[in-house]
């Protein structure tokens, strides 16, 4: 019987989706955090439930040829695979979206899925920072502890000098009203944007003076907006430029680097004619890319309301080819029957983590469009969908996945069904 705090060897077997390693010990299942599968190592014993005992590698005794020396804290902000060599770490995530897929969904993949690269510095263009001790950064792992955000790599280096003064100004102040602070910037960082969630009303002369801190476009707090409360993207998706607004409190993928490749690759999967319904569109992403460069109709359905004044405001330069509407997804769906079957018909959803409820997938499924694509952030929830979606008629066509989030366990897949 395994206790906490306990020394044990295990040779690591497979990757786990959250980040950590499968290991046995006398059959139990051991969940190892800073491992990499094929090597021998020693760890520690963190805690112990009745299926499964967690674990942290202490010493690599046979390490892997992929091990790499992690910078920073590896604990902080989601660096879990910052260990592994970069190439791996895409084999990796591969494995664990195929194993999900098979282990929950019960769907076997023709092949291995291939995960698109990104380069590992300054890709986050969305960023939740967390306030404790008038120090913002992000939390370590299962913790409420902040660390430092730069030594992860993930932000800009001029977004973490902005940071470093606002955190400054808060000391000087001696403020503590601040619990997290929402981060966007555009692709090229020429817009960058704050927005204050406090536990309680900031002065308005305090807000002036976070508001001007150099290096900002726009800041949000209750007290109102100073600057502008939106950053704006300009994609070039297939030779075409699409301009996006989006607010700083609204939805939208992270990765600076991916966003162009991601975009193109869902647009492709358009077939051109007929009718595009994009379910949870954020601010219009997929679907006005869709629409400009297939030169379709589409239908978008969003339902936060900071998302959903944005994709109105970008759909109105589609002259009419998107229809946005401001609406959950399941009451949107409420509305269709039988009978408002459309012969060409393609579903784009890109849910939250939860995946799609299942009163918004059954109502997805009446549509009966002849092409579904999926994309997941998450893949126990993706497994979970695609066996409901593949029961109902639709066999899996595509898969395909982007690393938005380098150095951690996440990673976002795109799954293309056609109905059989």
């Amino acid at each position: 019987m395994l206790t906490p705090g306990q020394m044990i060897s295990l040779t690591i077997e497979k990757p786990a989706a959250g980040g950590r390693m499968i290991a046995r010990v006398n059959g139990q299942v051991v969940l190892v955090s800073g491992a990499i599968p094929g090597e021998r190592v020693t760890a520690r014993v963190e805690r112990v439930s009745k299926s499964v005992a967690y674990a942290e590698t202490v010493t690599a005794d046979e390490p892997s040829s992929d091990r790499r020396r992690a910078t920073g804290d590896p604990m902080c902000g989601g660096s879990l695979y910052s260990h592994i060599a970069y190439p791996r770490q895409l084999e990796i995530k591969s494995q664990v979206i195929a194993d999900a897929l098979v282990r929950i969904g019960h769907v076997e993949l023709p092949s291995p899925i291939r995960v698109t690269g990104s380069p590992e510095d300054g890709y986050r263009m969305r960023a939740r920072l967390h306030v404790r001790g008038r120090r913002i950064g992000f939390f370590r792992e299962a913790t409420h502890d902040v660390c430092d955000v730069r030594q992860t790599r993930q932000l800009l280096p001029q977004s973490c000098d902005v940071i470093d003064r606002l955190t400054a100004t808060i000391r000087s102040l001696a403020l503590d009203a601040i619990r997290e602070i929402e981060l966007a910037e555009n692709v090229d960082a020429s817009d960058r944007v704050l927005a204050l969630d406090t536990i309680e009303a900031i002065d308005s002369r305090i807000i002036d003076r976070l508001a001007s801190a150099d290096g900002l476009t726009g800041f949000v707090s209750a007290s109102g907006v100073h600057g502008r409360p939106s950053v704006t993207d300009r994609v070039e998706v297939d030779g075409t430029p699409v301009a996006l607004r989006r607010h700083v409190l609204a939805f939208f993928q992270g990765n600076r680097h991916l966003l162009r490749p991601l975009v193109e690759h869902v647009v492709a999967q358009v077939p051109a004619g007929g009718e595009l319904v994009d379910l949870y569109a954020g601010v219009g992403l997929f679907a006005i890319s869709a629409a400009v460069v297939r030169r379709i109709r589409v239908t978008a359905v969003e339902g936060d309301r900071y998302a959903a004044a944005d994709l109105d405001a970008n759909a109105a330069a589609t002259q009419g080819a998107v229809r946005p509407v401001h609406d959950a997804v399941e009451n949107f769906l409420s509305s269709f029957s039988s009978h408002s079957r459309e012969p060409e018909r393609t579903l784009i959803v890109d849910p939250p983590r939860t995946g799609m409820s299942r009163e918004a997938l059954e109502g997805a499924l009446r549509l009966q469009a002849t092409r579904i694509i999926y994309v997941s952030c998450d893949v126990a929830t993706l497994a979970r969908d695609s066996r409901r979606i593949i029961d109902a008629g639709h066999a899996i066509s595509g898969a395909d996945a982007f690393d938005l989030f380098p150095n951690t366990p996440h990673v976002e897949t795109v799954l293309v069904f056609d109905r059989t």
